[in-house]
């Protein structure tokens, strides 16, 4: 079955909506770790606020019921943390990391994919 532009443009939504998302949630942790375990400056709790805020809305966007949303949310955070370790912590993937990386987004696809699932 090949899907057409309406389909793939609804697919592409949903995963960038959820990797939004995920940037969202990891930003409003990532300001507080910066001031609590760095000294950081107490103002980066204005963007910490920012962020979580933007996260919850965008959790309301989100095309389902919140529990189907939650698991397949869940496999794109964890792809996205892994992006975040590498590229904003600098440290390198390990084999483990990128197998483990390729089974949640691919877990996450088939909740996201499935018949009557979150792309309809």
């Amino acid at each position: 079955m090949l899907l057409d532009s309406t389909e793939i443009t609804r697919i592409l939504y949903v995963f960038g909506l959820f990797f939004i998302t995920a940037i969202a949630e990891l930003l409003g942790c990532y300001f507080p770790y910066l001031i609590l375990n760095q000294g950081r400056s107490a103002w980066l709790w204005l963007p910490t606020v920012i962020s979580l805020s933007i996260f919850v809305w965008l959790l309301t966007l989100h095309p389902a019921a919140s529990g189907k949303i939650y698991a397949a949310y869940g496999g794109v955070y964890i792809f996205t943390a892994l992006l975040w370790l590498r590229f904003v912590d600098q440290i390198p993937f390990t084999r483990w990391d990128i197998t483990g990386a390729m089974i949640v987004i691919f877990g996450a696809a088939i909740i996201i994919l499935q018949p009557h699932g979150l792309v309809r």
